[in-house]
């Protein structure tokens, strides 16, 4: 799976930031500003008459509207009818307002029409003798044009057998960048050649989006809606996932992170974390229950992506995939204990958390998602230089285990489980798989199906390297695995086993396992179960103190 740009800010970085930044400030500034902010914002962010990017600064602006509007949750407008870009803009103004799908949006516009997959022949081309891509070609593909190679597009199979034995490496494998990355191969073509999403495949991964060079694919964001919620004076707790780690520079400064998130108007922060352990311990203990008497495998499921490939595909086998609450939903539960009135904020790396949030199930715990990245322009709209801001790098997080930090890279959640299940039952012996990329999650899962892992843990991530390697991250994906290694140790417990906030598991699981996306959601007063003073006492997130009635 190509990732040829992870980590380098590009042309195209600076623009997608700088939406995220001027959406942002204009939440911060509801009420001063003139409702059609929404049409200017291109011509402020591409000024003059001059293209830099495209043909025309026309596309230009274009292209920058409709990434306005999936910034701010709304729907693409149709290109062929008139419209305005704060067309329907009241709608995003509703501080619950929350995003329609699909959640990943290709902007037919601004897409180059890459080719598909296939094999050409370049320059590099010498007519040799040997003719060897002609003599290995299995439906006589290639014939030869002055002295030139030639492949015949309609007789070649993209076997590649060709461009193998080349010894001039002069034919090439050519797919566009969106549809190479995407593990679901759900990205075809459309009747002009532009990129097509297959939304009945599609797990929101996000992959494509971080891979198109031309930012044709974006995914909708609900920063407008965050700061909406905390504009209106309500309690907005922000639950930060461990791979947090460096991505706004620095290696895991907690005391800079919580500064950061207060200055932007949050009430409190807590680490996602804290939920992994919960999710560990959960998963440890159905794996001594249930495998292999029960079932012939178990398969992890904080991944939303992989997850719901593998139910998709292997819809026979879906009652291996575990049925543990993920982190996010876990931790989501544990703080609405605390602060049952609150706004819950995913912050994370991940696109697929999106999708996740919009289950039934999940909605009514977790309220808002966002990514670093759109984080990170809410913290450009107010001018914060995390590395600047004064609180002390020695202040942690204290509550959750090495093991659950280590959920942020690949084989990390695969090594609490085991961990934990060597604290429950010492002498049972745990044989693990894991693979990276869904691609590689396809092929584990066949093999599994198949009778190739009896008795196995196995563990998919939809992100090569984890989920440090998600859509919505800033940083390359091998420092951020480092930097998040070194953040584990610095946890004063190392087992999820040792969490103190084990004791709350059973209740937070008596408000129901994982459901399927259709079904009912009870009300929030009647799934509440109060929590124990102790750890009301010791939750590290501050309750806002609500104003007295008049």
């Amino acid at each position: 799976m190509p990732d040829t740009m992870r980590g380098v800010y590009t042309n195209l970085t600076k623009i997608r930031r700088r939406v995220f930044r001027e959406v942002a400030r204009a939440a911060y500034l509801a009420g001063d500003v003139n409702p059609d902010w929404a049409d200017r914002l291109p011509y402020e962010i591409l000024p003059g008459d001059k293209a830099t990017y495209r043909e025309s600064i026309f596309i230009e602006r274009a292209i920058v509207g409709a990434r306005i509007r999936l910034a701010m949750g709304l729907n693409l407008l149709p290109v062929d009818e008139p419209n305005k870009i704060s067309d329907g803009l009241k709608e995003a103004e509703r501080p619950e307002a929350y995003y329609e799908p699909p959640l990943i949006n290709i902007i037919k516009f601004a897409c180059h029409a890459c080719p598909e997959n296939s094999y050409k022949v370049t320059d590099q081309c010498q007519g040799c003798l040997a003719h060897p891509c002609q003599e290995v070609c299995p439906k006589d593909a290639i014939s030869f044009v002055n002295h030139r190679a030639h492949i015949d597009q309609d007789k070649c199979i993209k076997c590649g057998r060709c461009a193998g034995v080349c010894p001039y490496s002069a034919i090439v494998h050519r797919n566009r960048p969106c549809a190479a990355a995407c593990g679901m191969h759900c990205i075809g073509s459309d009747e002009q050649g532009r990129a097509d999403i297959d939304y009945d495949r599609c797990v929101s991964c996000g992959q494509c989006l971080i891979n198109c060079p031309f930012g044709a694919i974006a995914d909708k964001s609900q920063i407008f809606q965050v700061i909406k919620a905390i504009k209106s004076g309500a309690e907005v707790i922000a639950a930060v996932a461990p791979a947090f780690v460096g991505q706004y520079g620095g290696r895991g400064d907690v005391g800079k992170l919580r500064e950061m998130f207060e200055i932007l108007g949050f009430s409190g922060v807590e680490e996602v974390a804290i939920g992994a352990d919960l999710c560990t311990v959960q998963e440890a203990e159905d794996f001594l229950e249930e495998v292999p008497e029960k079932l012939p495998f178990m398969a992890t499921s904080c991944c939303p992506a992989w997850a719901s490939m593998a139910k998709k595909e292997f819809p026979d086998n879906a009652n291996c995939i575990s049925m543990a609450l993920t982190p996010m939903t876990l931790t989501a539960r544990f703080l609405r204990e605390q602060h049952p009135d609150a706004k819950i904020v995913f912050v994370g790396p991940c696109s697929a958390k999106k999708l996740e949030a919009m289950r039934t199930s999940v909605r009514s715990e977790v309220d808002f998602v966002l990514t670093f990245e759109e984080v990170a322009g809410m913290m450009e709209a107010l001018d914060v230089d995390y590395t600047a801001l004064p609180k002390p790098d020695d202040n942690d997080f204290e509550a959750a285990s090495a093991d659950g930090r280590g959920f942020a890279v690949s084989g990390g959640v695969a090594n609490a489980v085991v961990n934990a299940v060597k604290r429950m039952e010492p002498e049972r012996e745990v044989n693990v798989f894991a693979a990276e990329g869904l691609d590689e999650c396809r092929k584990m899962m066949r093999d599994a199906v198949k009778g190739k892992y009896p008795g196995y843990l196995i563990e998919g991530m939809a992100c090569p390297g984890g989920c440090v390697a998600g859509a919505g991250t800033l940083q390359g994906i091998k420092k951020s695995q480092a930097q998040v290694k070194a953040y584990m140790k610095r946890s004063p417990r190392k087992n999820a086993t040792e969490n103190g906030y084990r004791m709350q598991l059973p209740e937070l699981l008596a408000m129901g396992r994982d459901e399927p996306d259709d079904a009912p959601v009870p009300p929030r007063n009647e799934r509440r179960v109060p929590a124990p003073e102790e750890l009301r006492e010791t939750l590290s997130v501050e309750t806002v103190e609500e104003p007295a009635e008049q």
